[in-house]
């Protein structure tokens, strides 16, 4: 298995090829390709390269798919036996990416694990607002 952890938005991410993942938001349009230089480990079946504290010459190419809104979180607060209540809700805005390759020095490492979701385009992966997909890899294909 290939895999590297890449540092976005403040938090750290183990990507993998050919799947996606929402991170903070990005202010890059939909279906741009996005380089993440801050690698901090990458594995390529086994073989663990660590940085220190990061990767030189290492890169995960990601695509943006789409910028969606995260889960409601509320936030309520109460001072008991003083009636002072107060509730507020908060959605993060965050963009969801889909990893196209981790490459270490130029050189691709595990591009096709899955050839149908490396090769589809931002188009083909329609993802509805329930987080349900609409079709999978296989019907896309064909």
């Amino acid at each position: 298995m290939t895999y590297a952890i890449v540092e976005t938005g403040g938090k750290q991410l183990w990507a993998e090829p050919g799947r996606f993942y929402d991170v903070e938001l990005l202010q890059d349009e939909p279906d741009a390709l996005v380089e993440l230089t801050n690698v901090l480990l990458v594995n390529d079946r086994g073989d663990v390269t660590v940085g220190q504290p990061y990767i030189e010459q290492a890169v995960v190419k990601a695509r943006v798919l789409n910028h969606r809104r995260g889960p409601k979180v509320i936030v309520y607060k109460m001072k008991p036996k003083k009636k002072t209540r107060k509730k507020n809700g908060h959605r993060q805005s965050l963009t969801r990416l889909l990893i196209e390759s981790i490459e270490v020095g130029g050189r691709a490492l595990g591009a096709a694990e899955s050839e149908g979701v490396a090769a589809a385009t931002a188009a083909e992966i329609v993802v509805e607002e329930n987080d349900a997909p609409a079709a999978t890899v296989a019907e896309i294909d064909e």
